[in-house]
């Protein structure tokens, strides 16, 4: 039984290094990398609280910060979703070429501009990606071409009284020619700050991910 893991990586991304937190619980069945939204962090405790629930559950994740402090301090960095994407991916080759790791399906979840950055990263990565889950994302920002590629299992997750939000994930997940779910989480604004929204997200994705990331022997 491979053991538990809880270590601060620095994954090497052109001329930076994105820094981010490896947990692992014992013989996990996935791992989920998390793509922050513009002017987040891996610190978020939005995401880590969803992250905590996934590993409960037996699923790793990396909650990391794709653009560096000084980019995050550029606005318009922020919304560069190319860069996010192109920093998602280098994390996936590096997870892919690590022995201990290379074994796990990967999962991305995303969370505002980091949703647009997952699934550009998923259209991208031929088939290596198990599942994807978008937490009060825009979707809608990876581009109609990068979603009509998208072949995994992808789920939306968005606030009832997230209403400019909504409209724009109804017309990504148009697009969306995969396995795929819409699902409005009643009374909730974008930042799932009511009372259970967030912990009804934490049990959607988890559900999600527990389905759909199965590793080839056990397809």
């Amino acid at each position: 039984m491979p053991e538990a893991i809880e270590k601060l990586v620095h994954i090497p991304a052109d001329n930076v290094h994105i820094e981010g937190m490896l947990e692992l619980p014992e013989d996990a069945q996935g791992l989920v990398l998390f793509a922050h939204g513009s002017g987040s962090s891996r610190h978020s405790s939005r995401n880590n609280y969803v992250a905590q629930i996934l590993r409960i559950s037996g699923i790793g994740t990396l909650l990391m910060d794709l653009p560096t402090p000084e980019e995050d301090m550029n606005y318009q960095t922020r919304f560069d979703i190319p860069l996010l994407t192109h920093r998602l991916l280098a994390a996936t080759r590096w997870i892919k070429n690590d022995k201990s790791l290379a074994h796990l399906p990967i999962g991305y979840f995303g969370a505002s501009t980091g949703a647009a950055a997952a699934l550009q990263a998923t259209a991208a990565s031929g088939g290596e990606i198990s599942a994807v889950v978008s937490r009060g994302g825009r979707p809608d920002m990876a581009g109609a071409h990068d979603l009509k590629q998208v072949k995994c299992p992808t789920l939306l997750l968005v606030g009832g009284n997230d209403d400019v939000v909504i409209k724009l994930n109804q017309q990504a997940y148009d697009l969306l020619h995969c396995m795929k779910q819409f699902v409005i989480v009643p009374g909730a604004t974008h930042l799932f700050d009511e009372p259970g929204t967030l912990e009804e997200v934490a049990r959607l994705a988890t559900l999600w991910f527990s389905q759909h990331l199965k590793s080839e022997a056990d397809t």
